[in-house]
């Protein structure tokens, strides 16, 4: 199951699917090393450690820019979940 919107839209524009639509659930994990091809900006809350979510933001920002942007958060008080502040990472 997709844990995020853009997984599916990641998915769909892998070389192996031909851009053809697909259906059903997705096995897809973005993590530090992924390729990101057709997203250049991602607007995101700040995630649990430990979470897929994580992850993606990880392998679109890099791990020492996300550690980097997660002590700032940390020392300036940001609210993390859901319902927390957000970033936009270009």
């Amino acid at each position: 199951m997709a844990l995020d919107p853009l997984a599916p839209l990641l998915q769909l524009h892998r070389p192996e699917s031909g851009g053809a639509p697909l259906a059903g659930r997705t096995e897809l994990y973005i993590t530090p090393g992924f390729e990101f091809r057709r997203v250049d900006h991602l607007l995101t809350n700040f995630h649990l450690p430990r979470t897929t979510l994580l992850a993606l933001v990880m392998a679109f920002a890099g791990v020492e820019e996300t550690r980097r942007l997660y002590r700032e958060a940390i020392e300036e008080r940001y609210r993390f979940y859901s319902f927390g502040d957000a970033m936009l990472v270009l």
